[in-house]
């Protein structure tokens, strides 16, 4: 490979990369129930719509759990979170000038969803909630994994459809 070859390619690359990061970093899109579909043949779950920190706490445990019997492969698992109410509350970046300002955080509890988000898990958040509340789309944190549907409720219901399990702890 001549100079001007490996010049081509490694800018190819560096492009590649900014554009992988600029990707992860865009805000959540906006999916529609068809988009969503069963990929695994086992699919569930976890319908989140509390605010209590212990039971999403163990909900990501569980979700741990429940991975590390397919040996954490996506292709075996599909998993998900869909979050409505006081539950959109946990994909923060940060909960100033939400209804949840004033409560308690638990530290780095997102470090643990980010886990779970190298296993394959899906997270979609409510629609309805961020509008009924005049939440900021912005203030959810930035990863791919992450996505808004236009309601919770609807999404658990049409996922159950389509073969995916119900979890809910609590």
């Amino acid at each position: 490979m001549g100079p001007m070859d490996r010049r081509a390619v490694i800018g190819g690359a560096v492009l590649a990369g900014a554009a992988g990061i600029a990707r992860a970093q865009s805000a959540p899109k906006q999916l529609g129930l068809a988009d969503i579909r069963k990929e695994a043949d086992m699919a569930c779950l976890y319908h989140c719509d509390f605010g209590e920190p212990q039971r999403f706490s163990q909900m990501i445990n569980n979700i741990g759990n429940h991975y590390s019997v397919y040996g954490a492969n996506p292709f075996d698992a599909q998993i998900c979170i869909v979050a409505h109410s006081a539950g959109v509350k946990f994909f923060f970046d940060t909960v100033e000038g939400t209804p949840w300002a004033e409560e308690l955080t638990v530290p780095k509890i997102f470090e643990r969803v980010e886990a779970q988000i190298k296993n394959g898990l899906k997270i979609y958040l409510c629609a309805i909630t961020f509008e009924r509340l005049k939440l900021d789309r912005a203030k959810v944190r930035k990863n791919d994994a992450i996505a808004f549907v236009p309601s919770g409720v609807a999404t658990v219901a049409a996922l159950q459809g389509k073969g995916f399990a119900y979890l809910k702890v609590g």
